[in-house]
Formats: C-alpha cells, structure tokens, sequence
C-alpha cells in the first residue's frame, strides 16, 4: 500500500470511530499567588492583574475539558467546535504561563546582575553588549501591541534573541524557550503609567530577578546539551 492511500485509510478510520470513544486529553493547570513587592506598580494594579491572571487559568481548564468531549468527527477548517476550542486553547495557554513567568522574574527590589553570571555572558555574546541587549529588550517592548516582550533561548537559531508577541498567540516564533518576559498590554501598565509604556518598561528592568532568571539559563543550557547528544 502506498504512503498516500495509508494516510487516507487512517484518517477514515480515525473519522468512522465511535463518537462515544474519545481519548482523554484533559489536564488541570493551577496559577500560584504571587507576592509582588515592587512599589513600581500599585496595589490596584496588582490586585487586577492577579484575577485576570486566574481568569484565563480557569478558561484554560474549561477548554481542556470541554476538549475531551468535543465532536472531533465533525472537524472543519471553516467552522467547529474542535477548531475554535483548539485555537482558545492556545491563547489561554500561553496567557497563563506568559503571565507566570512575567510575576516570576520581576519586583526584586534588590535587583542585581553579575558580570560573571551565565545571564550575563550570554546576553553579550549574542546581542555584543550587554546595554545592546537592554536596548533591543526595549525596542521589542515598544513595539509590541498588546503583547509580550521576550528574550529566549532559539534552540534552532542556538543563540538567544529578543522577540514580539502580539496579543498571546500571534508573531510566536518557533523553537524559543523564554528566559526573560515582560507584559506588554495595556492593563499592565495603564492606571498607574497611563500612555508612557517606556516609563514603565524601564520601571519593570530596573527591578527583574536575576537570580530566577539566572536559573533559566541555566536550564536552556542543560536542554541545549541534552539536544547535542
């Protein structure tokens, strides 16, 4: 049997199954509660971006479990509830975990980055300097439109680089793993910043934990060394 007429005969197979048979792909995310002590941001603020935060954990584990029940027979491109539960998945996904990693590596207030630190070396090697690098960071950040400023790891690239999300889920480059993220919507910076997004950027690196984002490096590394195996 040719490749072409085996997949064909699999995806009519896959189509024919009992619509009852549905293969459990649900999972259960929880959002932790962080402790913000950065004064650069005020309570309201932070008090509304911890529900919005719990929000879309919630809506993500509604969609996974609305995915384990879904007609997926009935599957189209123009219009179904698998395509359009797949595609708010996505957006949630990465809404909870951007924002995770966001609350993780800022409000140090005692911010500080070694010259001899991983983060450090590796940010000069691959943007020249470190103020480069501090530069492009900002750039991105700038140029987002509602979005996520992030450096990460491209394992394809093997460098790290600054990149643009815009809303959760579009401009996503592929093959990035993020060691620095910033939240670049409007309710992260509007009531106490209003349209001076460059005041608050700046206000959010001056106080980035090195030492969490230290240790995903660290990890990048590992993963990197694993990979060359």
């Amino acid at each position: 049997m040719s490749l072409e007429k085996l997949i064909k005969q699999t995806i009519k197979e896959t189509l024919q199954k009992d619509k009852t048979k549905n293969i459990n792909e649900s999972y259960v995310v929880q959002s932790p509660i962080f402790d913000l002590k950065t004064e650069l941001l005020s309570e309201k603020n932070k008090v509304h971006h911890e529900k919005l935060f719990q929000s879309y954990t919630e809506n993500l584990n509604k969609i996974s479990a609305e995915l384990d029940g879904v007609n997926k027979s009935a599957s189209n491109a123009n219009h179904s509830s698998f395509r359009s539960l797949k595609i708010d998945e996505t957006y949630n996904h990465n809404a909870v975990f951007l924002h995770g990693l966001f609350f993780q590596n800022i409000s140090d207030l005692n911010s500080e980055i070694s010259t001899d630190s991983l983060s450090f070396m590796r940010l000069q090697r691959d943007f020249g300097t470190f103020d480069d690098w501090q530069n492009d960071f900002i750039a991105c950040s700038m140029s987002s439109r509602n979005g996520w400023a992030i450096t990460a790891y491209n394992f394809y690239l093997n460098r790290y680089v600054n990149t643009i999300i815009d809303l959760h889920s579009q401009n996503v480059m592929l093959g990035l793993y993020p060691v620095i993220v910033l939240d670049c919507w409007e309710h992260s910076f509007y009531r106490d910043y209003l349209s001076d997004k460059s005041t608050y950027t700046i206000a959010m690196m001056k106080e980035f934990n090195w030492e969490v984002i230290e240790h995903r490096f660290k990890l990048c590394e590992s993963i990197k060394k694993a990979m060359e195996k």
